[in-house]
């Protein structure tokens, strides 16, 4: 899957299927499907470790599939102390706060039909790294697009052979 050109003005977001046939982008081509989750009642240290081990910068946050928020390391900075005393504080209060105190509540978030550019935008007006990707019928958590999928895909039209 390639974008056919850079947007620099208004264009769509679509990439040659064939020779003289083009196919939209959309969230759920770019997505990660089944994402590491976070819930409301989760520790903010199991949390925390989740992103760390994983390697992640967002958790959409579930009640049971339905997405209820999402949490990213930015939410979580207060948790790292500098000094050795307040990294023990940092850490019991990591234990006994939950994800649901921290997380926001009111996320951006697209369906899976969503043109991949839409999403960009989205992103960059709301200054955000990643979006969850949910059936806004039901409000199941369907995937999440970050701003790492985008960049996978311009890394494949800057480079197709990669």
């Amino acid at each position: 899957m390639r974008w056919n050109r850079l947007c620099r003005s208004p264009c769509s977001s679509s990439v040659a299927d064939g020779p003289g046939e083009e196919k939209l982008v959309l969230a759920k081509d770019v997505m990660t499907e089944n994402p590491v989750i976070a819930t409301e009642l989760m520790s903010v240290a199991e949390a925390l470790g989740l992103l760390y081990e994983l390697d992640v910068r967002h958790l959409p946050v579930v009640r049971g599939r339905e997405l209820v928020g999402i949490i990213s390391d930015r939410d979580l900075r207060g948790f790292t102390g500098s000094a050795d005393d307040d990294a023990i504080e940092a850490v019991e209060s990591a234990r006994s706060s939950t994800v649901g105190n921290f997380m926001n509540t009111s996320p951006v978030k697209v369906d899976p039909e969503t043109n991949a550019r839409e999403v960009v935008e989205l992103m960059l007006l709301h200054r955000v790294g990643a979006v969850p990707v949910a059936d806004l019928d039901t409000g199941d958590l369907l995937g999440i697009v970050s701003y790492v999928d985008l960049l996978r895909v311009l890394q494949e039209t800057l480079d197709p052979g990669a």
